[in-house]
């Protein structure tokens, strides 16, 4: 898979080829990756597919999920000049979109890990790139929530309004789903969420809550199914995830992990 994806990433910029090697022979060349920012490295794995597939040398003085500084090398690069050119932009737009999810992720995940909540991202990514930037996130140090309908059973507001008595309709999914999968689901109030759990729910999301209200579902919970799950969710920034990770709960998730984060600089320079 990550193969196709380089493949396509390269052909999407390159087209039917680059211009500038038209004119003149190709030399030995060589050339450094550059962080102008500070950020969290993601997107080796993809790199190295990259190198490999296009046969240039490629050596990284950072790894994945390891910081940088302003000024750092992050890696060097060396073959013939055609090469590096034409692959110059392919290379850096996986490293900084990887990186940036996966430095913002780390903000997230440096704020909570105090209180061993888990931080989870979602489904909220671009088309045709959930694998790679759930792998960004994991990067920054996130755990990967459900990375389609397929791996677990997610009950939201929205199936709920079609699901007359969802005790029942959970008893008859056990009988269907595979073994492994759980059953998650999405409360927006604590009488949802109390019969979620009185329902058979194996984790439930409280979503849209102040910490106040979740705080009383934990309470809940602890006394009565402590061996529940509970996740947080609902635009949850910065500012306000150290106040849901002390209600409680077991994770957050929020998908400003991936479609909030702003690219962070980093180039790369011909020696």
């Amino acid at each position: 898979m990550i193969k196709e994806f380089v493949l396509a990433t390269l052909a999407e910029d390159v087209g039917r080829g680059d211009l500038y090697a038209l004119v003149e022979p190709s030399v030995d060349a060589s050339a450094k990756i550059i962080a102008k920012s500070d950020g969290v490295v993601s997107g080796v794995k993809y790199i190295d597919v990259l190198a490999e597939l296009e046969g240039f040398e490629l050596t990284w003085l950072k790894s994945d999920s390891e910081k940088f500084v302003k000024g750092d090398v992050i890696a060097t690069i060396s073959g013939d000049s055609h090469t590096l050119l034409r692959i110059e932009r392919t290379l850096l737009n996986m490293l900084l979109h990887a990186s940036s999810i996966a430095t913002l992720t780390k903000k997230y995940v440096y704020i909570i890990e105090p209180y061993g909540v888990k931080l989870l991202d979602t489904r909220k990514t671009r088309p045709q790139l959930r694998v790679f930037e759930k792998y960004a996130t994991r990067c920054g140090g996130a755990v990967n929530h459900r990375m389609g309908l397929d791996d677990s059973l997610m009950i939201k507001d929205t199936h709920l309004k079609t699901i007359k008595d969802l005790k029942s309709y959970i008893f008859k999914a056990r009988k269907q789903i595979p073994f492994t999968a759980k059953i998650e689901v999405e409360a927006e109030s604590f009488e949802i969420a109390k019969e979620a759990m009185q329902s058979g729910a194996d984790i439930v999301m409280c979503d849209n809550m102040t910490p106040e209200q979740i705080r009383e579902i934990v309470s809940y919970r602890d006394e009565n199914f402590s061996h529940i799950l509970l996740e947080a969710s609902g635009n949850i920034s910065l500012d306000t995830i150290e106040s849901y990770a002390k209600s409680g709960v077991d994770a957050i998730s929020s998908g400003s992990l991936i479609h909030q984060a702003n690219w962070i600089d980093i180039s790369m320079k011909m020696d």
